[in-house]
């Protein structure tokens, strides 16, 4: 079969198409045939080795996984004989990042517990694009900043694969929303559901007076300090993703604020999860949350692909039509 496979840390270069042999499916395990991947912040992390500390986890001088991609969208082409729920032709969506990754090929064999069936109202290319980035913002939502009904959410970093779920996911508890993105994303954020859009372009959101409840910190270069400033009494900041400096200023200051202060500064890392994978395709299948597409790759494109990606401007998520 045709994968995607590197076995060095680097640039997108270092990806290739190869052919590899075929998994086999074992016992508990589902063969899947991947019709479509998407990309996310964690292959990038993968592939470049960066932050540093990831490598203690991913391989400190190479590789530890040679075939990428976690999130995948596909039908099932064979089950194992322990398997209990899946059977060949169901179609199924997932997160591999806690599998041992491997979706940026034509197969990939995975435990039966990790695959959800994709929701009914999507393609293949949608389904993809869900996973990880949708998950990523229910439980920074609502597991970290507690999002109820009625408190006031500002999502920094409104227009990407994370900030467009977390617009949506928000409404959907019932959540004001104030969406910060650039001047060409306003109508998108709009579209999805947020009361209030700033563009970043024409002002900097610490100038309003407004305080909010949560802030979930999908981009950006701020210090926490502007974020903290912000916040309402009792308010929270998420980080999910921006600059490094960020990331390890809300690392090393959070808990010292967290210890002094009402207010709360969180790092947050997703986790994959099928419950929430599930709860998810229902708010999907409902109408509450749709995924936004900016670019759909062939797997031979892989290149192009994450270099776009990388520029850090696509309008939700970028797909590998396999």
């Amino acid at each position: 079969m045709k994968a995607i496979y590197y076995s060095k840390y680097g640039t997108p270069e270092v990806l290739e198409v190869k052919e590899v042999q075929k998994p086999s499916v074992k016992d508990h395990q589902v063969l899947v045939k991947v019709h479509a991947a998407s990309i996310n912040y964690g292959n990038l992390v993968l592939l470049k080795g960066e932050p540093r500390l990831a490598r203690l986890v991913y391989g400190l001088s190479k590789p530890k996984y040679s075939i990428p991609g976690g999130d995948i969208a596909g039908t099932v082409e064979e089950v194992g004989s322990l398997v209990k729920n899946l059977k060949p032709g169901d179609e199924v969506f997932a997160d591999l990042s806690n599998a041992g990754w491997g979706g940026f090929a034509e197969f990939v064999s995975v435990p039966e517990k990790v695959l959800v069936k994709m929701p009914s109202n999507l393609t293949f290319e949608e389904a993809a694009a869900v996973p990880m980035a949708a998950v990523t913002a229910l439980q920074s939502l609502r597991d970290k900043g507690k999002v109820i009904k009625g408190k006031k959410v500002l999502i920094y970093g409104a227009s990407g694969g994370v900030g467009t779920f977390a617009i949506q996911i928000a409404k959907s508890l019932g959540a004001e929303v104030t969406a910060v993105c650039s001047t060409r994303n306003i109508s998108l954020a709009k579209s999805l559901g947020a009361d209030f859009v700033l563009d970043y372009k024409k002002g900097n959101f610490e100038e309003t007076t407004k305080r909010y409840d949560v802030i979930l910190g999908v981009n950006g270069y701020q210090p926490i300090s502007i974020y903290k400033r912000a916040l309402a009494a009792n308010g929270v900041f998420v980080h999910v993703g921006g600059s490094e400096a960020q990331m390890y200023q809300a690392m090393i200051k959070g808990p010292w604020i967290n210890l002094t202060d009402r207010k709360k500064i969180y790092t947050f890392l997703q986790r994959a999860n099928e419950s929430d994978l599930q709860y998810i395709k229902e708010l999907i299948e409902a109408g509450y949350v749709k995924p936004v597409i900016d670019r759909c790759y062939k797997l031979s494109d892989v290149r192009e692909a994450f270099n776009y990606f990388a520029e850090g401007h696509a309008q939700g998520k970028i797909v590998l039509t396999i």
